[in-house]
């Protein structure tokens, strides 16, 4: 998961990304403020993004209307102080508004799980498959595979969001540090990799392609069996 966070110190967005981490695999993206934020999400997919209230409504709105055009399903969050009117933050279609903890990241940590929770979990198992998230294991039916690597981030990112379909850009720009530089077909390359290791074992695929869009999961065995 990537996360951009918007007006936190160097020091405290390290700490939060940190307390994220408990939770999720993530690569956390700091910027100073909403003008420096464009420049990480024009280049950069996003999908959660916390702010800290700038008591800039117009320029709050704007941004986040961008994002939600850009990718709906991106969570935004707002940092503010106790005495705000929280209404109006909900009426720029943010998904959640809490107090400023800028000295609890773990707090910080917990709502984002809160709001993130369909995306974590150290196990994802349907029917006779599992895939073993801390130990980076793939068990289906006794037998064990290991992928390693980026290989096995990307089954875990794709599974986690079982049935949906994502670009390969997406995919680089959420287990990348610099997806900048990260061509399209270290994915390709990745994916059949993953399929390689899979079907010899499992006897079908899990990783399907969408043509002209990308990628999915799915956990459906009983249509994917060959």
């Amino acid at each position: 998961m990537r996360i951009l966070t918007i007006g936190f110190s160097e020091e405290f967005a390290k700490k939060v990304e940190k307390a994220i981490s408990e939770y999720f695999i993530c690569i956390l993206d700091s910027a100073e403020d909403l003008y420096d934020a464009t420049n990480f999400t024009y280049f950069r997919h996003y999908e959660l993004i916390i702010i800290v209230d700038e008591k800039m409504k117009y320029a709050m709105e704007r941004f986040v209307n961008e994002i939600k055009q850009k990718k709906p399903e991106t969570k935004v969050i707002v940092i503010t102080e106790p005495h705000t009117n929280h209404k109006e933050f909900y009426d720029l279609n943010v998904d959640d508004v809490i107090y400023r903890h800028t000295d609890q990241p773990d707090l910080i940590a917990a709502r984002v799980l809160a709001n993130m929770r369909n995306l974590y979990g150290t196990k994802i198992e349907i029917d006779k498959l599992t895939i073993d998230i801390a130990n980076k294991k793939i068990i289906y039916d006794d037998k064990i595979v290991t992928l390693n690597g980026k290989t096995f981030d990307i089954l875990v990112y794709l599974a986690l969001r079982n049935q949906r379909v994502f670009s390969k850009d997406e995919i680089i720009n959420a287990l990348w540090e610099e997806p900048e530089y990260v061509s399209d077909n270290t994915v390709e390359v990745a994916i059949n990799q993953i399929r390689k290791r899979l079907k010899s074992i499992l006897g079908f695929q899990v990783i399907h392609t969408v043509r002209r869009r990308g990628y999915k999961f799915s956990s459906n065995v009983s249509q994917v069996k060959v």
